[in-house]
């Protein structure tokens, strides 16, 4: 449908190397855009870039590192970016006691403080040239809830959350809707080695609604669809993609009949 289609837009993914990233670019690119990956390894963002316009999409790599400003800023300068996707994201599992001061500020700088960086920049000019736009953030359920040991990622991903409604204010007159996307258990590089215990699959398949685990390609959708029209009046939302988990609970109790 054409309320779908993303032709004549530019979207920037920020973090489109792996993982939900790369399955956020990829249907950016097959919705029509013209979608500029972005990450710290060029060679992988190249190798993508080249695959989608082999397929006949429209495509470019470009190096971007959220520790370094001078990258940010030169991300930030490109001409009519239409849609910003902030992916991403590292993360360290720990006792919030046991963080090291360097640990911190690298979950820090990479999660949110980059990130801000960007979007102040690509924000700035999406105002200036008056044609609106779409900034989208990758959150977490950490950006609605606790879990253990996720402390440092938590507080990058609360904080997203808060910058999606504070900026969804501010940018509404121009025509700008910012949202963040709160995907669940999504199997990916970053967790793929924790998720091999068989007991945590089992706890998952007790907990939700939808007892599987997630894929990077469960995000995209709803990223495309608040990057196209049909979002135009859907804003500061933090919308969780989560097969239930955040307001489901499922049980062993089964009815006599």
């Amino acid at each position: 449908m054409k309320i779908f289609s993303l032709a004549g837009k530019r979207a920037l993914v920020a973090g489109a190397s792996r993982g939900i990233g790369l399955a956020i670019a990829n249907a950016m690119a097959e919705a029509g855009a013209h979608t500029i990956l972005a990450a710290r390894s060029l060679d992988k963002l190249e190798d993508h870039a080249r695959a989608l316009k082999e397929r006949g999409h429209s495509a470019e790599a470009l190096q971007l590192d959220f520790a370094d400003s001078a990258s940010i800023q030169k991300a930030g300068t490109l001409a009519d970016v239409d849609v910003l996707v902030n992916v991403a994201g590292t993360n360290v599992r720990r006792r919030f006691e046991d963080y090291t001061k360097e640990e911190y500020s690298h979950i820090l700088q990479t999660n949110l403080h980059g990130i801000v960086e960007l979007t102040q920049i690509v924000g700035k000019r999406m105002i200036e040239r008056g044609k609106g736009g779409k900034v989208i953030h990758i959150g977490s359920l950490m950006s609605l809830l606790g879990v253990p040991f996720l402390s440092v990622y938590a507080i990058t991903k609360g904080a997203l959350a808060g910058l999606t409604r504070t900026t969804a204010a501010e940018w509404g007159k121009y025509d700008i809707q910012v949202n963040c996307i709160a995907p669940g258990f999504i199997l990916t590089d970053l967790n793929k080695e924790m998720w091999k215990d068989a007991a945590m699959a089992e706890w998952l398949r007790g907990c939700q609604a939808n007892p599987r685990m997630g894929a990077p390609e469960d995000i995209a959708p709803l990223a495309v669809f608040l990057a196209g029209r049909g979002s135009d009046y859907v804003t500061g939302q933090v919308i969780a993609v989560d097969g239930g988990y955040t307001t489901t609970a499922v049980w062993p109790f089964q009815p006599a009949n």
